[in-house]
């Protein structure tokens, strides 16, 4: 049974514009993200050194006046994150208690090494209880990636039937899952393999039972190509990732696809840095932020 505060999320995402934030840099992803913040590895001497730095990051973030649920429909966090706390209050409650943005959380482990055209995700032995701690927090939902990197079916097919089984797992927990098979932008068969994706994804949705799930896919070659996927009955919202893409170029190819909303990273916190002033950072942040929310409401 949902919770008061998981159906008016709910309710929020049914309803109202914006996109999500991915704030879900882990281990490996770290160090780029800090250093694109403009904090170089010899600030740090360790990983509990280098996660504060990040997490210093995030709050400075979340804590501005530019991010708040009027424009920031949910935002993505990962376990280092959920296990800390912004001014008194855990990362999810504060989120959402102070901001009205939904909290989500990263649950993957990383990935495969690639066989058949992609990458599948690791195991997750831990996940139900990492689960159990996401419900504690009255976290809504939960994010995990693949990745496709050629148009293999069988690939294709294992990574779409992996991410739906795990999916199943995550929405017994009573949490909402954003199903994550990137395409890689850089793929010389990019627009065959998101045939050949949409296809399985269809196939999964159409044998779940009352549950919805979220997408969060790569913004297609071809315009409105995922439309099937935004207006079918399982599916709560698509969402864009920008896979490397310049935030510039990844808002002008999502305005291109109607009903997909942004759920940028990179593209995000490009530009913004530990040495502006926060007036400057508040200023940079607020830019992006309207940038990125008008991509998503076409």
């Amino acid at each position: 049974m949902a919770s008061q505060a998981q159906q008016a999320m709910l309710d929020k995402i049914l309803t109202q514009g914006g996109f999500i934030a991915a704030l879900d840099q882990s281990g490996g992803s770290t160090p780029k993200a800090l250093k694109l913040y403009g904090i170089d590895e010899s600030a740090y001497a360790n990983d509990d050194e280098m996660f504060d730095m990040v997490h210093a990051m995030r709050t400075r973030i979340i804590t501005c006046n530019a991010f708040s649920g009027e424009r920031v429909l949910g935002a993505i966090l990962f376990e280092n994150t959920l296990d800390r706390d912004i001014e008194g209050l855990s990362s999810a409650n504060f989120l959402w208690q102070k901001k009205r943005v939904v909290p989500f959380l990263k649950v993957d482990k990383g990935l495969e090494a690639e066989a058949n055209g992609v990458q599948l995700m690791k195991p997750m032995p831990g996940l139900d209880e990492l689960l159990a701690k996401a419900n504690a927090q009255d976290v809504f939902g939960t994010k995990m990636r693949s990745v496709v990197k050629l148009a293999n079916h069988e690939g294709i097919k294992a990574v779409v039937e992996q991410q739906f089984e795990v999916g199943k797992q995550i929405l017994a927990a009573g949490l909402v899952p954003i199903i994550e098979p990137e395409v890689d932008i850089n793929s010389p068969e990019k627009a065959e393999a998101e045939a050949l994706l949409k296809l399985e994804i269809l196939a999964q949705l159409n044998m779940l039972g009352d549950e919805k799930v979220m997408l969060k896919l790569t913004i297609p070659e071809q315009a409105d190509f995922y439309k099937e996927l935004v207006d079918h009955p399982k599916v709560l919202k698509v969402v864009a990732l920008s896979g490397g893409y310049s935030r510039d170029d990844a808002n002008a190819k999502l305005a291109e696809n109607h009903g997909m909303i942004a759920s940028f990273s990179r593209a995000l916190t490009e530009g913004v840095s530990a040495q502006q002033s926060d007036a400057e950072f508040e200023a940079t942040l607020d830019t992006a932020i309207e940038a990125i929310y008008q991509a998503s409401l076409t």
